[in-house]
């Protein structure tokens, strides 16, 4: 195991990796931003070098600055969190090539999963189940228009180096194909720095669910369980859970299986996440699932495979990355109880617009079964410079209504007075009818919301 570790990141990913590392004894540095400077993952780290102002191009996403910043520490290897730098393959191959050891994957399995596209094209001849849509990318409003009316209205155009819920639209007529195509090309050239989309059968009705997979030192992938995040505002998660109510042990086993697959399709070591799209059954067939892309990365929602499994995702990333066991043995794993994770966010209820601002108050909640990873607390401010999570809240029951039943009693628990907060969103979750019985879809909030 390598003695030191820079985490290239911030708030609660930065504080989590860096409580991992410490208890397994490795000096911990953290690089900050000018507006970071008090949060708790500054002042929790062994050491803390300032990389820049606010603005990520200066500070977070600026390469040069964290390498400079561990090499002046002489840290022996770079934890990327998520987000940020996490999945930019010249940071990876750079970190490598400084003689550092890099907690991921390789910089060629992060580019083969980057574009969109090519890992569809990979996916299937892998034989994961891809959904129906172009092998390769659009180039106008009327190639696109081709494609859908091969497809079947309606289709979805993405972007090919979209990802996060972010580069996309839905078209259900072709009245509306050439204005969504330029608004998609536009927003992914800016965003992205590449404008190359595809169109994709789109399904109105839908949950999201992934696979928690880790790439071990001595080749074998195996697959964690999956995490249903079907709970999304705007394509952006909100709410997660485990083990996924609408997955039986037949199609659990499937899916599984294609994450597997996945993996072991680009030589994958490390923790990374398959990500499906399942549509229900219908009269003419049972439910299918769908490749919809691979985060070469930590997720957020990692916490609640976490906590079914008893393992530490974060230890299992360092020893692997040091060419070690993941320091539990995956044939004995097996899924106790069921966890639910709440994202914590600095933003309205209702319409889910960010509101930053300093924190006077900050009580989390605690208790037997309940975790807060946290960003922030009181004293400290949430700035408009970066996403709005503050906290997540990770609930552990003996059964999903045990999990439901913690999960309200962590959000009443849970004071946030300052900055806005959505407490009141996961409140009237918890309570919702569709949400409660488990039969929901990544439409649910807007239909509470409508």
């Amino acid at each position: 195991m390598f003695d030191s570790l820079l985490v290239a990141n911030r708030g609660e990913i930065a504080r989590r990796v860096i409580r991992t590392a410490k208890r397994m004894g490795l000096r911990t540095i953290a690089v900050y931003s000018e507006v970071d400077a008090g949060l708790p993952f500054v002042l929790e780290a062994d050491e803390a070098v300032l990389i820049g102002p606010a603005a990520p191009a200066e500070s977070y996403r600026n390469a040069a600055a964290v390498l400079a910043a561990a090499k002046a520490t002489g840290a022996a290897a770079v934890h990327p969190g998520y987000g940020f730098l996490s999945e930019n393959t010249d940071f990876a191959r750079d970190v490598v090539e400084a003689g550092l050891i890099w907690v991921g994957p390789s910089p060629e399995a992060i580019t083969a999963m980057g574009d969109k596209i090519a890992a569809r094209n990979l996916m299937a001849a892998a034989g994961v189940p891809v959904a129906p849509g172009t092998e390769d990318p659009v180039r106008t409003a009327e190639e696109a228009a081709d494609a859908a009316a091969a497809i079947g209205y309606p289709v979805m155009i993405k972007a090919s180096a979209g990802g996060g819920g972010m580069g996309m639209a839905v078209v259900s007529d072709p009245a509306n194909m050439a204005s969504e195509y330029e608004k998609v090309t536009a927003f992914a050239g800016r965003l992205f720095g590449d404008s190359s989309v595809f169109v994709e059968r789109y399904f109105p009705r839908v949950r999201h669910v992934e696979v928690q997979i880790l790439g071990l030192a001595d080749g074998r992938v195996i697959a964690l369980g999956e995490r249903d995040c079907s709970v999304q505002r705007r394509n952006q998660k909100v709410a997660e859970e485990t083990p996924s109510p609408a997955l039986d042990d037949a199609l659990r086993t499937q899916m599984l299986g294609a994450a597997r697959k996945a993996g072991e399709a680009v030589d994958y070591q490390g923790a990374g996440t398959v990500e499906f799209l399942l549509a229900p059954a219908t009269a003419d067939h049972g439910p299918e699932f769908f490749f919809l892309e691979m985060n070469t990365r930590l997720q957020v929602e990692h916490p609640i495979t976490e906590t079914v499994l008893g393992i530490d995702l974060v230890e299992a990333q360092l020893r692997i990355a040091a060419g070690e066991d993941p320091g539990f043995d995956p044939e004995r794993l097996t899924v106790t109880g069921h966890a639910i994770e709440l994202r914590i966010n600095a933003e309205d209820s209702r319409r889910f617009l960010p509101g930053p601002g300093a924190i006077t108050e900050w009580i989390e909640p605690s208790g037997e079964g309940i975790r807060v990873d946290a960003g922030y607390a009181a004293g400290t401010t949430v700035t408009p410079s970066y996403d709005s999570l503050m906290a997540k809240v990770i609930v552990h029951g003996a059964d999903r209504d045990a999990a439901l039943q913690l999960a309200r009693s962590a959000v009443a628990g849970f004071t946030v007075i300052g900055p806005k907060s959505n407490l009141a969103f996961h409140a009237e979750l918890l309570e919702n009818a569709e949400f409660v019985s488990g039969d929901y879809d990544t439409a649910l909030v807007a239909r509470m919301r409508a």
